[in-house]
């Protein structure tokens, strides 16, 4: 398991929210979370480099992007937890599609926001984790801090 921190020491630090995970391969490859204060999405493929800071393309989110976001996100949650439970099976995952109308109306309107814009900056991230559990309602168990690239101070 992860180091865990405590959250309110990492908002002092500049630690921001995350919402969303949208993909997750040894980190947070994409999502959307707070970049100084502003939800964006993120975004990286440098599946490589798995140091503690990694870059991504960062580009805003629309409250109404992040709306359908958040609605998504929450049947994921929502599944997650009754999976947890053992009351259903991972063939029953709504990303799957055919499953859950909704989830599949909204993947479909969120095509357009997920793709990122010719103009994107580029960001490090640090990803620090919380207690408590994985996947919540209201986003994950970890925090980001983002720097531009070449000026990361990684903090142990």
């Amino acid at each position: 398991m992860a180091e865990t921190w405590d959250e309110e020491q990492l908002i002092v630090d500049g630690f921001e929210r995350v919402y969303v995970e949208l993909e997750w391969y040894d980190g947070p490859r994409e999502g959307i979370a707070d970049v100084n204060g502003v939800p964006h999405y993120f975004q990286s493929h440098d599946y490589d480099r798995l140091d503690d800071a990694d870059e991504y393309r960062v580009w805003p989110a629309s409250e109404d992007a992040l709306a359908l976001e958040r609605e998504q996100w929450s049947i994921f949650a929502r599944w997650d937890e009754r999976h947890k439970a053992g009351a259903v099976g991972p063939d029953s995952h709504p990303g799957h599609g055919g499953i859950d109308v909704r989830y599949d109306e909204l993947t479909a309107l969120l095509v357009q926001h997920r793709q990122a814009p010719s103009e994107v900056r580029q960001l490090l991230a640090q990803w620090r984790f919380v207690s408590g559990a994985r996947y919540r309602i209201d986003g994950v168990d970890y925090r980001v801090k983002w720097s531009p690239v070449g000026e990361c101070a990684v903090d142990h």
